[in-house]
């Protein structure tokens, strides 16, 4: 029969909230049939999360598989069943899983997907069959096991009185601890009168650090960037937008620039000075390093404005009704430039506002996208798909996936494949070929030159699986404007980088008439902002961002009339 269950031994959660179990087994199988159902939960939600004929999908179907076998054994062995009995329904459930893992070592190559493995079902329908003989004739061609069972019972009441005077003896511990207790309680005054000293102490230790504090609260913020050589340098700007103090000169690496940024924190307070002619030369080259770009504001290492600082706003929006009868807003310093615009229209002054209300969530922990000089971008597209493009640093699209993509991670598939495929791709045009081949004398892609029906030229690149990967994305006046295209795909794809964008980003790029412009690019592509004007050098760029980061999240907004 089922094994007794020993006198005394404690029923634990199955004793507390159901009842006091008569053997082991009746425990073991309630878990087991817990576990069953738990089994199978998991199996349906793997199986909704991943995709057909997949491993994924395989462990799935296994976890799934495996759920009536235990669900059916838990439910047997709580029956007063003999020995065999239960001996039975564990070898029939040992040999279920046995054809569960044979499953899964074979999907989804060696299984069938319209009748399966005859062998495998065989095998999982023989161990289900044998818990249904242990749960269903044994039983019956079995001696009953009542007599057993009044054993056990007057077992658990002689194990009942044990019970009693077990609790019977903590009484009298919980006694013994009451009295220690009061001691406990005399000693604490004591404590007390020792942490009165010690909260004097710290009283004194508090004023000491707020003095110090006063001692180090700053209106600036450290910034690293690259100079134009490439070097890390780091510099102190003030929160109204001048610099006050720089490395100097460029470090070999990000972490020795900002080990010498974290010197200059230790050691600037209570410096003492010391005058030092400098040559008029070098203090002419410091002045005109301008560097490359702002301080990312997700960087830990990098001292930023925290929440609750005030920043006052020196600009405010303003939203306007354009010649054409749509709403813009732009962003007006208080000196009178504009510093920032909506770049676009809207169909109402709702739109706009919106708009509006975006940029002042993104523009203060937007970072900066550096395009050095080209880079692929991952976006989400008004479909809800996701795309990828090449862009250069100029602003033009070199490429883009022609497709969408169901997530973000096939997007980046998509990508990576180009850029492991686009050096070697050959060309075909009018059934010429360049004569590009692959690692194994056999090109893994090939671009494709074609005129399209407005008679422009295009370029397409095809997998040799057949599959388009990635395409022109606009036609070409001339077919050697398509090869150029094509070209400098080869050139920039292999080693361009993946921007990692959060919810929006500052890109800095040169216009076609030679100024330098910003805009703010929302992860799903759309432009949310832009300078609205050409400044003469990259640094002027930069010191708009800087100006827009700052005044943006406080301006306030109003409405002007046309033509103001």
């Amino acid at each position: 029969m089922a094994s007794d269950k020993q006198s005394g031994s404690p029923g634990g959660l199955y004793a507390r909230r159901i009842g006091t179990p008569m053997t082991d087994d009746e425990v073991n199988g309630f878990w087991l049939f817990g576990f069953g159902v738990l089994l199978g939960l998991a199996g349906v939600a793997l199986f909704f999360l991943t995709e057909s004929a997949t491993t994924a999908r395989g462990i799935g179907y296994a976890l799934a598989a495996l759920a009536p076998p235990f669900v059916m054994l838990g439910a047997v062995i709580r029956f007063p069943l003999r020995r065999a009995g239960t001996y039975l329904g564990y070898l029939g459930t040992a040999v279920s899983v046995l054809g569960v893992v044979w499953f899964v070592n074979i999907f989804p190559d060696g299984w069938f997907t319209a009748s399966g493995d005859p062998a495998v079902i065989a095998v999982y329908g023989l161990g289900l069959g044998l818990i249904g003989l242990a749960g269903t004739v044994v039983p019956l061609v079995t001696d009953p096991v009542r007599e057993d069972y009044e054993r056990m019972q007057s077992e658990a009441a002689a194990a009942a009185a044990e019970r009693e005077e077990t609790s019977a003896e903590l009484e009298a511990t919980r006694e013994e601890l009451a009295a220690t207790e009061s001691e406990l309680k005399a000693t604490e005054s004591e404590l007390a009168a020792a942490t009165e000293e010690l909260s004097e102490a710290s009283s004194a230790l508090d004023a000491v650090r707020a003095e110090t504090a006063a001692l180090r609260e700053s209106k600036a913020r450290f910034e690293l960037f690259e100079d134009a050589a490439g070097k890390p340098r780091w510099r102190l700007r003030h929160r109204n937008g001048n610099v006050i103090a720089t490395a100097g000169q460029g470090y070999s690496s990000r972490g020795k620039a900002q080990k010498g940024l974290h010197s200059v924190r230790r050691n600037a307070l209570g410096a003492g000075l010391l005058r030092i002619e400098t040559p008029v030369a070098e203090a002419e080259a410091v002045a005109d390093d301008d560097g490359a770009e702002p301080a990312d504001a997700a960087d830990p290492d990098v001292a930023v404005p925290s929440d609750d600082e005030e920043i006052a706003s020196k600009a405010t929006f303003e939203l306007f009704e354009d010649a054409g009868g749509e709403w813009r807003w732009r962003l007006r310093h208080d000196n009178g430039n504009v510093i920032s615009d909506s770049g676009e229209g809207y169909a109402s002054k709702s739109n706009a506002k919106r708009a509006l209300g975006r940029v002042r969530e993104h523009v203060a922990a937007a970072d900066y996208l550096r395009v050095d000089p080209t880079a692929f971008e991952v976006f989400r597209d008004a479909g809800g798909e996701w795309r990828w493009r090449l862009i250069h640093e100029n602003g033009n699209v070199l490429a883009d996936s022609g497709e969408g993509y169901s997530s973000r991670s096939k997007a980046r598939q998509g990508l990576d494949s180009v850029r492991s495929n686009a050096a070697d791709a050959a060309l075909e045009a009018d059934g010429e070929e360049d004569g590009k081949e692959g690692d194994g004398g056999t090109p893994n892609a090939t671009f494709e030159l074609y005129e399209d029906a407005a008679e422009e030229y295009r370029w397409r690149l095809r997998h040799r699986n057949g599959n388009i990967i990635a395409d022109s994305g606009e036609g070409y006046a001339s077919e050697s404007g398509a090869r150029d295209a094509i070209d400098r795909v080869r050139e920039y794809a292999p080693g361009a980088d993946v921007l990692e964008v959060g919810t929006a980003a500052f890109e800095i790029y040169e216009d076609a008439g030679g100024e330098w412009r910003w805009r703010l690019r929302h992860r799903n592509g759309n432009i949310v902002a832009d300078s609205g004007q050409g400044y003469a050098s990259r640094s002027n760029a930069v010191e708009g961002v800087t100006s827009v980061k700052r005044n943006a999240p406080g301006a306030a907004a109003e409405t002007v009339e046309a033509g103001q």
